[in-house]
């Protein structure tokens, strides 16, 4: 695999002890500690947290985080428990963003980032899985749908970056550069408000919210992003053969709604539904009810 960009922590040693501070803080508010798994991969260590792991008999659930994420923010207020049906939950740190994980990455227009998720499955020993992904996410999984179809029982994407460019509203550009150009608390704060979340009935604790923009702060002023953003796969998705779900959020925006559903009628083969939940913003993956709709389309398929 050609590796197209390398990104990075720029103190290696006390940048990580900071960030597994952080998961030790999760860790705690959650009441729960993740199991880890430390892959090798074409893109060097991956890493992957866990939940129930170990009882093989349960159904699987793969999940891809969104750009400069960790794919813990899944679970902030335990809200993985919000599927209601036990599973076994791999978080996997994708290779190039703020985790544990290397920084190494392929070209995003290539299908190298769909053979680096199979070897994820090779290596946890899973010949088939549920998939999920948020916004960057959502293009891992339909990578690995090109790649390894065989591998994925249903995609789950959750306004996914897949489906369209990135909007070029001011509105989306203004507070999305704003963190990038001033990374303080407050800036932040002010994009997951904006952005990422829509008040009052999507949000999180102040607790998880605190920890969101502490992880966010330290994200923007400690890692090196040179990973390559998101986009628009185009008739690339009409190849993809898996059966896969389309949650979006009516305030996302950072890709609208209304154009991710057109583009995904107009690719996607075996597009099974499209959820649209009202008043919710991008960060649809801590949003409780939307973890509710996943976990029933697990339990009964």
């Amino acid at each position: 695999m050609k590796i197209k960009r390398r990104a990075y922590f720029k103190d290696q040693v006390n940048d990580l002890v900071y960030f597994r501070s952080w998961v030790n803080q999760l860790e705690a508010a959650n009441g729960r500690q993740y199991e880890q798994y430390e892959l090798h991969t074409s893109l060097g260590k991956t890493h992957v947290w866990g939940l129930n792991t170990t009882e093989e008999n349960l159904d699987s659930l793969v999940i891809f985080p969104g750009a400069r994420t960790t794919s813990l923010i899944w679970d902030f207020d335990n809200g993985l428990d919000n599927l209601n049906h036990k599973v076994r939950l791999f978080l996997v740190e994708t290779n190039g963003l703020p985790n544990l994980s290397h920084g190494d990455t392929p070209a995003i227009d290539s299908l190298d980032y769909g053979v680096w998720a199979s070897e994820v499955f090779e290596g946890l020993h899973l010949k088939k899985a549920f998939v999920a992904g948020a916004s960057f996410g959502g293009l891992i999984c339909m990578k690995l749908g090109l790649v390894a179809p065989e591998k994925i029982e249903a995609a789950f994407l959750l306004n996914p970056g897949c489906l369209q460019p990135f909007s070029l509203s001011l509105k989306n550009l203004y507070y999305n550069l704003l963190p990038i150009l001033r990374p303080t608390q407050r800036n932040v704060s002010t994009f997951l408000d904006k952005a990422i979340f829509s008040n009052p009935n999507h949000q999180l604790s102040e607790t998880a919210k605190k920890m969101l923009v502490d992880y966010e702060v330290f994200a923007l002023n400690r890692y090196k992003d040179n990973t390559q953003k998101p986009y628009y796969m185009a008739e690339q998705l009409s190849e993809v053969k898996t059966d896969t779900y389309l949650l979006v959020g009516d305030q996302d925006l950072l890709f609208p709604w209304q154009q991710s559903a057109v583009n995904a009628k107009k690719h996607l083969k075996n597009l099974r539904e499209i959820k649209v939940f009202e008043n919710v913003g991008h960060g649809i993956e801590t949003y409780p009810e939307a973890m509710a709709f996943i976990g029933a389309i697990l339990k009964h398929r």
